[in-house]
């Protein structure tokens, strides 16, 4: 007999659009003022989940480049010049005025870049002016930050930042760099620009001196430039691994921190309580359509339990819902490029042919845009490169363990380094299991949380130094003085 059980969807519930005012074009951000390219060149930034162009934006050049570190190195004099505490007004006017404008930047950020609004409504927005009201506050105590010391900024920041957290990126390479008195250059990626070109509106709002803050537009040849110029005090990126070993190569300054790559393991115990861990797991890998650095891409769940997580985790990711980003109720956006639509195909196809099982959600996907479902494989060896190789897409690789050191053991078998999570009822299991495994953040029943203080970055091949708390300060400082 059919069911008599009505099926039930929730109704959609979009955000309007209308709050963003889009320019038709966008110039460089140099010296306090919006200017035209060198050469005149521009490309238009999408909208993911429609393909439609949402506007023209300038393509920087090398001569570009120029023109925005000398503006950077006129006004480092007197920006670092300042009394301690007036830097860090401007930092706090800089967060009071994102909270002010939080609902425009967060429809931006998800036009530009395809995530749900839910997810730049209630994690990105939040969490870059939460980044500037706690940096503003460490502004005038550098000297309890590192007492003994003689704590001086740089110089002038080269910051590259990537596409899958165009504002909050933004926010975590400024925020420290001009808290400590450098001056900045800050690039973009070439398909999330809206919201940094927004915040350089914010700069001049907040009344911050021309040349603080300077915001180049452009393909990786501006980056390229960027990081490897004359002019440059410290370099400060977050992107592929891949384009983290060319810099270390071309940058002219000692000064990097480099936060790449990553394939971190998401360890899910037999004493876990497994309803919470499958959210975990969820919230690790589909989180952001799994474009996140630190993304939970690989589990490793005890023998005794797999099945049954198996079940659940299938069944769970049923019910997320995949569609328009601006819709409240969207789980998964778009993927944010065609090319990285193409680079998930490639790599799910190949766990296919190496033998693994794929599962995927039967979610409905949108006719135009760039969209895949919810996906995860079981019957996953080590050698296989969906286990090996960065997908930054929403694909689980599973596994199994039978014993703790089992665990660690595949746990710490990849070239990365950045984040791990481990799932267990025994805190006992967790300390010790936390310190044996190679990675800069490991969270322990939970995934994916993140505060101002904080420190975040990775070990390996996924980079090195750290944003975020009192040790985000140091790679932007000349530490003088004994410790």
């Amino acid at each position: 007999m059919p069911s008599t059980e009505a099926a039930w969807t929730y109704a959609p519930a979009p955000e309007g659009r209308d709050i963003v005012k889009l320019r038709q074009s966008y110039g460089l951000f140099i010296d306090g003022q919006f200017v035209e390219p060198t050469d005149g060149g521009r490309f238009v930034t999408e909208n993911p989940a429609t393909e439609e162009p949402l506007a023209e934006v300038a393509q920087a050049t090398a001569a570009d480049v120029d023109r925005a570190i000398a503006a950077a190195r006129a006004a480092f004099p007197a920006w670092s010049g300042l009394p301690d505490l007036e830097r860090g007004k401007f930092l706090f006017r800089l967060a009071r005025l994102i909270q002010e404008r939080a609902r425009e930047l967060a429809v931006l950020e998800s036009l530009d870049g395809g995530k749900p609004i839910r997810e730049s409504r209630d994690v990105d927005v939040p969490l870059a002016a939460a980044h500037f009201f706690y940096y503003a506050g460490w502004a005038d105590k550098l000297g309890e930050a590192f007492p003994g010391r003689d704590p001086r900024p740089l110089g002038v920041a080269a910051q590259v930042i990537p596409w899958n957290f165009p504002l909050l990126m933004a926010v975590w390479k400024l925020a420290p760099a001009l808290a400590t008195g450098n001056t900045c250059v800050l690039k973009p990626a070439e398909t999330t620009p809206l919201t940094a070109l927004l915040l350089a509106e914010l700069v001049q709002d907040a009344g911050i001196p021309p040349g603080v803050v300077n915001i180049l537009t452009g393909d990786g040849t501006t980056g390229a430039a960027l990081v490897s110029h004359e002019g440059v005090d410290k370099v400060a990126f977050t992107g592929s691994t891949e384009v983290g070993k060319r810099i270390m190569q071309t940058a002219k300054t000692r000064h990097l921190t480099l936060e790449l790559g990553g394939k971190a393991a998401n360890i899910v115990f037999e004493d876990a309580p497994l309803d919470q861990a499958v959210e975990g797991v969820v919230n690790g890998i589909y989180f952001n359509q799994g474009h996140v650095c630190c993304a939970g891409s690989r589990l490793l769940v005890q023998e005794s339990v797999a099945e049954l997580f198996v079940r659940k985790l299938a069944h769970r990711i049923e019910s997320l819902i995949v569609g328009d980003p601006l819709d409240k109720n969207t789980d998964i956006g778009a993927i944010n490029s065609r090319a990285q639509l193409t680079k998930i195909q490639e790599l799910c196809a190949s766990g296919e042919e190496e033998g693994c099982v794929r599962h995927e959600s039967g979610a409905a996907l949108p006719e135009r845009g760039h969209w895949f479902r919810p996906t995860f494989f079981t019957e996953v060896a080590q050698t296989h490169r969906i286990a090996r190789e960065e997908i930054f897409g929403p694909v689980l690789a599973v596994m199994t363990f039978r014993t703790p050191e089992e665990a660690v053991e595949k746990a710490n078998n990849t070239v990365y380094g950045l984040s791990a999570g481990v799932w267990t009822d025994k805190g006992s299991k967790i300390f010790k299991t936390l310190g044996k495994l190679r990675a800069g953040v490991v969270w322990a029943n939970t995934f994916n949380k993140f505060d101002p203080s904080a420190p975040f970055g990775g070990m390996q091949e996924s980079g090195f130094g750290r944003e975020g708390g009192r040790h985000g300060l140091a790679p932007y400082l000349s530490l003088g003085g004994e410790a």
